[in-house]
């Protein structure tokens, strides 16, 4: 007997039903709680009705936390902005200039990073540009420096510089990805043609890579925007981004309604810029007819 329509419907059911269970207990509850959260009143530990929006309204009006929304989104587009510079000139010579059964462990070598944890390696650079740190004894020895340069304690500067190094990874793979999908055919016709390789390059292999660069871009984007533990071990501490806040409303001051607001703001602003940076770039991932 042939299986009707809602038969079929139903086994389709009972086989997605686990993962949307999954889905819905760890994603869409506690987003869903703290979207609750941001429009309740309270402090100190205290969460009430009626409903408001003044969590929100604060966000605007106070000009520390347009303050500290701006500085992460800057941060955070400007360790986008180096991180992809120098991960496509890497890229392309693995996937140009390495020979084929030598790609792989170049891929290997790039990933030894993700062996140790996030922690460890921010931790480590604090040693390096810390007071008194590799660097500045390095410097001081070769008499480069007479004084200690405490790079960690820079602020800004030390916290782009870390953020850049921890994602390089991250942007590297896919414009590789990228990359390996050129029709090397188009290169050699583009030669063929009389164009030098360097037009080539931006005529071609650019444009034909860009879903890679887009991709890479908004690896490191995302997360760069909510880091919490580099700018909490770099640049002293006095430089802190929107999840150092969300953690202080949350943990230490106990704000619970004006940290969710802060928190749903700040996915808001990514889900915005990442849009727009997809929408930017549409004709290089097949969105232009």
């Amino acid at each position: 007997m042939a299986a009707t329509p809602s038969s079929e419907a139903r086994a389709g059911l009972k086989l997605i039903s686990p993962t949307a269970i999954y889905v819905i207990l760890l994603l869409a509850v506690p987003l869903a709680t703290v979207l609750v959260y941001s429009v309740m009143t309270g402090g100190r530990g205290i969460v009430s009705l009626p409903l408001t929006i003044d969590n929100y309204a604060q966000l605007w009006s106070k000009s520390v936390y347009g303050y500290i929304m701006f500085k992460s989104l800057m941060v955070a587009l400007t360790v986008t902005f180096i991180t992809v510079i120098l991960a496509y000139p890497v890229a392309y010579f693995v996937s140009f200039h390495v020979k084929p059964d030598r790609k792989s462990l170049w891929l290997f070598l790039i990933t030894i990073p993700f062996w140790t944890s996030y922690i460890i390696r921010v931790s480590l650079w604090f040693v390096i540009l810390g007071y008194d740190g590799v660097l500045d004894k390095t410097l001081m020895g070769l008499g480069i420096m007479n004084t200690q340069l405490n790079f960690s304690s820079y602020g800004i500067p030390a916290i782009i510089f870390v953020l850049a190094h921890a994602y390089a990874p991250f942007a590297v793979l896919p414009i590789f990805v990228s990359l390996e999908k050129v029709d090397r055919s188009l290169l050699e016709a583009g030669q063929d043609l009389g164009e030098s390789r360097w037009i080539t390059f931006l005529r071609v292999t650019l444009p034909l890579s860009m879903p890679g660069v887009i991709a890479a871009a908004l690896i490191v984007f995302i997360p760069t925007v909510g880091d919490y533990v580099t700018p909490k071990l770099v640049g002293d501490g006095k430089e802190p981004m929107i999840a150092n806040f969300i953690e202080t409303q949350l943990l230490k001051l106990q704000n619970f309604p004006q940290g969710s607001a802060f928190a749903v703001a700040s996915m808001l602003m990514v889900g915005i810029v990442s849009v727009a940076f997809v929408l930017l770039n549409r004709r290089f991932i097949g969105g232009q007819k």
